[in-house]
């Protein structure tokens, strides 16, 4: 117990070194002077995929700018909306789909990178708006740090139980466990944290690393991606976005569970290393606060740190810390019931997304 809430306790002071630490993305940045190229990779994404464009279409201090979208077999008429909301401002790609069992974002937005002619390629989700400083602060970050990619994290609009629940572990679990500058100077590809929905990229880097060709079968091809522009002796980092993006990605439990089953059994890599992720989750996150209903005051304390942690991101990452970091526990447990649903489909070869099997991917 007291070894759990130690590790608690540990989590909370680190995040608040992280909190000091991550890079942010400037409210004020200098034009960017180089070629752009804004590239969405689209899959029946009709119902929200204009506000998305209206922000692309309204950046500033970007002068030479393209954006393309890739529509990727969509039957919502997609691709309709896209240029009913662009016009001639947005060029549309019709996609292909890719090889058998593998995901299809990899490959889509592998052929947006081949047709885009920016130096500076940013990647944006369907989910995402951006603010109209968004591109030019985030390519001034890429290259005032010296980064060949940097990841900066949207900020996660949860309004449902579900997604406030579990949205806010994404930004909590890199804050909390990942040693930020440390990271970004570590050649180790475990020491990786992006997110694809909005990923700035050189171009030449890019090229450098295999492209998305060389994570074609991979779920989390963000993190994918990273480690491969470390692999090819880049650097790589994720920032705090909150103040220039935002996403929602679900809403309700079926959409979290649908989701997140689809791709958290890959964060672990077997069901040996899942199963020690979990108990470590369970016995630093759960079985404090679990101990603390029975009168443990070590339990109290770690349940106290955990509670701690949890604030310390929501508040550097724009997320709501109150009354939901007191549901910390729940939340772990109901990532570890994801974890587990995700794992057991992965075993069943039952694993899908937007109606494509995922039965070769890693």
């Amino acid at each position: 117990m007291r070894g759990g809430s130690a590790v608690a306790a540990l989590g909370a002071a680190h995040a608040l070194v992280n909190s000091r630490l991550v890079r942010t993305p400037p409210a004020d940045p200098p034009p960017c002077r180089e070629p752009v190229s804004l590239l969405v990779p689209a899959r029946d994404e009709a119902h929200r995929i204009a506000p998305t464009l209206r922000s692309l279409l309204a950046q500033e201090g970007v002068p030479d700018l393209e954006v393309l979208v890739l529509d990727d077999g969509s039957t919502d008429g997609t691709a309709d909306v896209v240029r009913a909301v662009g016009g001639d401002r947005v060029r549309v790609i019709a996609g292909d789909p890719p090889p058998p069992g593998l995901p299809g974002k990899p490959h889509a937005c592998a052929r947006l990178a081949a047709e885009a002619r920016g130096r500076v390629l940013v990647f944006v989700d369907a989910d995402v708006v951006l603010a109209p400083h968004a591109v030019a602060a985030a390519a001034h970050l890429l290259r005032s740090a010296g980064l060949d990619a940097v990841s900066p994290f949207p900020r996660q609009l949860a309004d449902d139980a579900a997604t406030r629940l579990v949205q806010p572990l994404l930004q909590w679990s890199w804050l909390v466990f990942l040693p930020l500058r440390l990271a970004e100077r570590s050649p180790r590809e475990s020491l990786c944290a992006a997110n694809g929905q909005f990923f700035v990229i050189d171009a030449a880097a890019l090229a450098r690393c295999g492209g998305f060709g060389a994570v074609a079968d991979a779920v989390l091809d963000d993190i994918a991606l990273m480690r491969a522009v470390k692999r090819a002796g880049g650097r790589g980092a994720v920032a705090d976005g909150s103040g220039i993006a935002e996403c929602r990605m679900y809403r309700g439990w079926p959409e979290v569970a649908a989701g997140y089953e689809k791709s958290l059994w890959a964060v672990t890599g077997s069901p040996v290393a899942a199963a020690a992720l979990a108990a470590g989750l369970a016995s630093a996150f759960v079985l404090p606060p679990l101990a603390a209903l029975a009168g443990s005051r070590a339990g109290l304390l770690g349940y106290a740190w955990a509670v701690v942690g949890r604030v310390v991101a929501a508040r550097r990452t724009g997320g709501r810390a109150w009354p939901d970091a007191l549901a910390h526990p729940v939340s772990v447990g109901a990532l570890l019931t994801l974890l587990a649903r995700s794992w057991r489909a992965r075993r069943a070869g039952a694993l899908t997304w937007k109606s494509r099997p995922l039965h070769g991917s890693r």
